[in-house]
């Protein structure tokens, strides 16, 4: 039976603080769906690790509950394909799929000193113009050479070919199709640019680029595009089927493609545990000269690859969870809002929330988190709103630089992310911006990007205007706040950044 003829194509949707699986229709709706959480570890101040083998046995839990729940069939799937939390590092045997480290987590701020060196005297651009990123913690590049460096025996085991990396879309590949002596070693050209390793021009490993970071050409997995068939799953493994694995995006990028973001000029915001602005630019890559990525945003097949402008957000989602774990102001995340609206505004209070410092359009390692404003007044509405509203400023700063960088003037922003649900945090955005901010109906669309590329790359959907006629807007935000409003509130927030950098010293 052809791709075309089967019902569904399933997808992995392996997040930062949990794994789905998640199976879709020809019309891009869900027909069944399992989630699951993992572990956060905190081993030091800056340190963020996951548990690289929970996250495979959370990932197949999740596989088996979305088949077992539906009943359907893995043979009934055309295809499968994975989305990830990107730049969170992998170091593992090949020979007994046993990680030599736990998962060094994209928010991880350990390889700080690494980045420093690297940037000599020559800053922090020194590479951007061959990977189009700065040197920076959020990378993988420079946690895979923490690894080799700091844990006993890694090196003369990558010297030897008996280690290997990955992000999370290659460890989950690699064991999807067997795992030890079967399982393919592939990334996909939008993980592989989050790497500082890949050249943005040439979509190869650059030997610059590995000699720098001191890596094993050997650990690197095949770069393949984003959509064609890497292999098959393991009959023998979690789905029973030999089913095709053909979609690979790290997680924004596969947001943009879910929510068919295809023509040059259209942008999609996710409110995530970070908060990641993509705009897609075309064929032609845009340098950027506002603090901002340039990324790959998609490859399908052979054809030409098409990059996209990124402003990268390390605080979002993550910061409503702190706001509930750390200082137990409300139960539930969904509780904020309710509590938020007991107020008319913030009060005059301000959350800059650089717990790991300031990614885009920033880059500050040196900034930590601030809460300044503090008067009598203030009460737990105000926080809890301001809270919120740390989200929308910070995403207001990534538009501007997005609009200085591209040329392009965005008449309107899709979203997507569990943040979307928060109809405050939403009206705000769209008046903070000046412009409608449209959720899609699926809102799920990041791992609806990865089941868009899998089935793309068997037939199961053979032409783009069949993706783009799935999407449907759910509900628009118009923005309806003064513009002098606007301006005071956005100048206070860029005085309450200031005030965040230089809080570590050199």
């Amino acid at each position: 039976m052809s791709g075309r003829e089967k019902g569904y194509v399933g997808a992995v949707d392996q997040g930062t603080t949990s794994s789905r699986f998640v199976i879709f229709d020809r019309r891009g709706e869900i027909a069944a769906l399992a989630q699951r959480e993992h572990r956060q570890y905190y081993p030091r101040p800056g340190w963020v690790e996951h548990d690289p083998v929970e996250i495979r046995d959370r990932t197949f839990d999740v596989v088996r509950e979305a088949l077992g729940r539906s009943g359907i069939r893995a043979g009934d799937l055309a295809a499968i394909g994975v989305t990830n939390q990107r730049e969170t590092t992998v170091v593992w045997n090949p020979g007994t799929g046993e990680p030599y480290y736990p998962a060094i987590v994209w928010q991880d701020t350990r390889t700080d000193d690494i980045c420093r060196r690297l940037a000599g005297g020559e800053g922090a651009d020194r590479y951007r113009a061959r990977v189009g990123l700065p040197l920076a913690t959020y990378f993988s590049g420079p946690k895979i050479k923490w690894i080799l460096d700091n844990v006993s025996g890694v090196r003369s085991a990558a010297e030897r070919g008996e280690a290997v990396f990955g992000n999370i879309d290659t460890w989950l590949i690699w064991w999807l199709t067997g795992g030890p002596g079967r399982g393919v070693h592939v990334t996909d050209v939008t993980n592989a640019s989050r790497t500082m390793l890949m050249n943005l021009e040439t979509l190869a490993w650059d030997p610059e680029m590995i000699e720098a970071m001191t890596v094993y050409p050997g650990m690197l997995p095949a770069i393949r595009s984003s959509s064609e068939v890497y292999g098959y799953s393991d009959p023998d493994g979690v789905f029973g089927e030999r089913v095709a694995v053909s979609g690979d995006l790290g997680d924004q990028q596969a947001a943009l493609f879910g929510q068919t973001c295809f023509e040059p000029g259209e942008a999609k915001n996710t409110y995530g545990t970070g908060c990641f602005m993509l705009l897609n630019t075309g064929p032609d890559k845009v340098d950027s000269r506002h603090g901002l990525l340039t990324t790959l945003g998609y490859r399908i097949g052979d054809r030409p690859p098409v990059y996209a402008l990124e402003g990268s957000v390390a605080m979002a989602g993550s910061l409503v969870q702190w706001f509930r774990d750390n200082l137990g102001l409300v139960a539930a995340s969904s509780e904020i809002e309710a509590l938020a609206r007991t107020v008319e505004d913030n009060g005059g209070l301000y959350f800059v929330p650089a717990f790991t410092g300031l990614f885009a359009p920033h880059w500050r390692s040196d900034a930590r988190g601030l809460i300044i404003g503090l008067t009598h007044y203030i009460g737990r509405g105000h926080l809890a709103r301001a809270v919120l509203e740390a989200t929308a400023f910070q995403t207001r700063e990534v538009f501007e630089a997005m609009a200085a960088d591209s040329g392009i003037g965005l008449k309107s922003l899709k979203v997507d992310g569990g943040m979307v649900a928060n109809d405050l945090l939403m009206q705000f955005q769209a008046d903070l911006l000046g412009i409608p901010v449209i959720r899609p109906k699926v809102a799920e669309t990041t791992v609806l990007g990865a089941a868009y590329a899998a089935g793309f790359a068997v037939g199961f959907w053979r032409d783009p205007d069949e993706l783009s006629a799935n999407w449907r807007a759910d509900r628009s935000w118009e923005p309806a706040m003064p513009e002098a409003r606007r301006a005071e509130l956005f100048r206070a927030w860029q005085k309450a950044v200031q005030r965040s950098y230089g809080w570590l010293d050199d």
